[in-house]
């Protein structure tokens, strides 16, 4: 079998993919509003742990998936070296699979040269996850991201010069009410920046034991209602100005569940969301709503 350790997670567009786990944990796990991993100190699982997996799917399941979703948080913060040697073993063990995919971290990306990007292309990994959360440089450093804005551009720009597809990620919410409308404005200007193949947006949901949270108990947080965060996605959308990024809020967070291509979809996408903040269209009840 296939060993898993903790919690696994994996984004939407990764339902059917197998999921191997890489590391155990985040290898920053820093994040005030994560709670993705309790207790999961992180650990870089030795090759011979990920081949037995691999292994095992190839005798057991193969030929009941087309993609393969390289786990936990950050994958991408091994060596060039120990990267290439897992998709060189995926590879040499299905020869047919469509694509490997990965959570990325900018700094992580930043560190690797754009021949070690561009190689990790050719051997199938053609898409990575980054946790933008917010443009903010304001609001990055409150809720500890250890990135900037700057170097997420940097990163999303690198990694799709050298043929990876980037799936960026919004958190609506992330500002609170007191930075709302700069955490939109801000978001909108850095994803105009990076232009990704993809953008996705989170709506926040406070996790017990969380920093974020603490705040929130202790006054120093103020949660949108789910209006407000439909007015904070209704603001970041009417100021994206995109060419041939996919878009959705299709994540089980969310209140509302769109998704267009953008330019083409953007007035259509502000017209929906008008119909949820009229109450034309009701949106998901907090019984729903899950990470």
């Amino acid at each position: 079998m296939i060993t898993y350790k903790g919690t696994v997670i994996r984004p939407p567009s990764e339902a059917d993919s197998l999921l191997i786990q890489v590391t155990y944990g985040c290898s920053h796990d820093k994040c005030a509003f994560c709670g993705t991993y309790p207790g999961k100190a992180f650990k870089i699982r030795t090759f011979a742990e990920i081949k037995a997996d691999l292994e095992w799917a190839k005798k057991n399941i193969d030929g009941e998936f087309r993609r393969i979703f390289l786990c936990d948080g950050d994958a991408m913060c091994l060596s060039f070296n120990k990267l290439m040697e897992i998709l060189n073993l995926i590879n040499s063990l299905f020869p047919d699979i469509q694509r490997i995919g990965i959570y990325a971290n900018a700094r992580n990306i930043l560190a690797k040269t754009e021949e070690e990007l561009t190689e990790f292309s050719r051997n199938k990994l053609t898409i990575a996850y980054l946790g933008l959360e917010s443009g903010s440089d304001k609001i990055l450093k409150a809720v500890n991201k250890g990135s900037t804005a700057r170097e997420m551009t940097d990163a999303v720009i690198r990694a799709q010069k050298c043929g990876i597809k980037m799936s960026v990620i919004g958190l609506l919410g992330l500002g609170g009410r007191k930075l709302s409308r700069e955490h939109a404005l801000e978001t909108a200007r850095v994803c105009n920046a990076m232009n990704p193949r993809f953008l996705s947006f989170l709506t926040l949901m406070l996790v017990p034991g969380t920093p974020l949270c603490d705040d929130y108990e202790n006054g120093r947080f103020e949660l949108l209602t789910a209006g407000e965060m439909l007015e904070e996605l209704h603001l970041i959308v009417t100021n994206l100005e995109l060419n041939g990024t996919i878009f959705r809020t299709n994540h089980a967070s969310n209140y509302a569940p769109l998704e267009g291509t953008l330019p083409k979809d953007k007035d259509k996408l502000l017209r929906l969301l008008k119909t949820y903040l009229r109450g034309e269209a009701p949106v998901k009840d907090e019984f729903w709503r899950g990470l």
